[in-house]
C-alpha cells in the first residue's frame, strides 16, 4: 500500500483532534503513534465547580465551633499560613501540575485571563485556610507542627516530582497533620465541663497537659467540619486541570 503526500497531509489534519497519528517511514510503511490527549475538561468545571470548591474550603478552613454553645468562631490565618500556601503554589508549578502559560497567556482575551487568575486566586486562598485548619492555633503544638510543614515543603522544593507524586505527597502530609490536630490534640482537650475543679478531679493529667500545651477547646463538631474541608480540597486538586487551553 502506497500513500501519497496529499494523503499524509489529510491524515495529519484529521488526526489533530483524534487519538492517534499515522506517520510515514522512509520505506513507505505507516506506523501508528499514540497522540497526547488534549485538555477536554468542561469549562463549567474550571470556572464554576472549582471556584465553588476552593471558596468553600476558604470559608470552612477558619471555622470553629465553640466548646460551650457551638457558636461559630472564625479564626484568621497566621502569617506563616500565607508563606506555606505560596511555597505550595510554587511546588504545583514546578512539578508541572499547573502550567502558568496554560492559564495566563498573551494570546488569551483579557476576560479569560481574568477568569483564570480568579481560579488560581481561589486555589491560593483555599491553601491558606487549609493550613489554618491544620495548624494548632497557639502554644508549643503550633511551633512543632509548623516546623514539620516548613521542613517538608523546603525539602520538596529540591526534589523531583511529577504531578501524581506531588498530589500523593501533599495528601499524605495533610492527612498526617489532620490526625495530629483533630484526632490527637483535640482529644487532649475534650469539651470541658463547667467547673474547673471538677475537670481536675476527673482527669488531672489531661487538664495539666492542656494547660502546658495551651490548646484552645472546641466542640467535637469542629473535627467533622475540618475533615470535610480536607476532603473537599483534595477533590478540587484532583479536578484542577494543568492548563485551560483547548486547542
Amino acid at each position: 500500500m502506497t500513500t501519497t503526500e496529499n494523503d499524509i497531509i489529510e491524515i495529519n489534519e484529521t488526526v489533530h483532534d483524534g487519538e492517534i497519528i499515522l506517520s510515514a517511514e522512509p520505506n513507505g510503511a505507516l506506523t501508528t503513534i499514540e497522540a497526547p490527549k488534549q485538555n477536554r475538561q468542561n469549562p463549567s468545571t474550571s470556572y464554576l465547580l472549582l471556584p465553588f470548591i476552593f471558596l468553600a474550603v476558604t470559608l470552612l478552613g477558619g471555622l470553629r465551633l465553640g466548646a460551650a454553645d457551638n457558636a461559630f468562631v472564625f479564626l484568621k490565618p497566621a502569617l506563616i499560613c500565607l508563606v506555606f500556601a505560596a511555597v505550595t503554589m510554587v511546588l504545583f508549578v514546578r512539578s508541572g501540575m499547573i502550567a502558568v502559560d496554560g492559564w495566563l497567556a498573551s494570546e488569551n482575551s483579557g476576560l479569560r485571563n481574568a477568569a483564570n487568575a480568579a481560579v488560581l486566586l481561589t486555589l491560593f486562598t483555599a491553601l491558606v485556610q487549609l493550613y489554618n485548619s491544620l495548624l494548632p492555633e497557639q502554644g508549643l503544638p503550633f511551633w512543632i507542627v509548623g516546623f514539620c510543614f516548613f521542613w517538608t515543603l523546603w525539602n520538596n522544593l529540591f526534589a523531583d516530582f511529577d504531578p501524581k507524586r506531588l498530589i500523593r505527597s501533599m495528601a499524605a502530609l495533610f492527612a498526617m497533620a489532620f490526625a495530629v490536630r483533630w484526632l490527637f490534640l483535640a482529644n487532649v482537650t475534650p469539651e470541658p465541663v463547667d467547673n474547673w475543679f471538677q475537670r481536675m478531679l476527673q482527669n488531672p493529667a489531661q487538664e495539666a497537659l492542656t494547660w502546658v500545651l495551651d490548646i484552645p477547646r472546641y466542640s467535637s463538631g469542629t473535627g467533622y467540619i475540618q475533615f470535610f474541608t480536607l476532603v473537599l480540597f483534595l477533590l478540587g486538586l484532583f479536578l484542577l486541570p494543568r492548563t485551560t487551553r483547548r486547542d
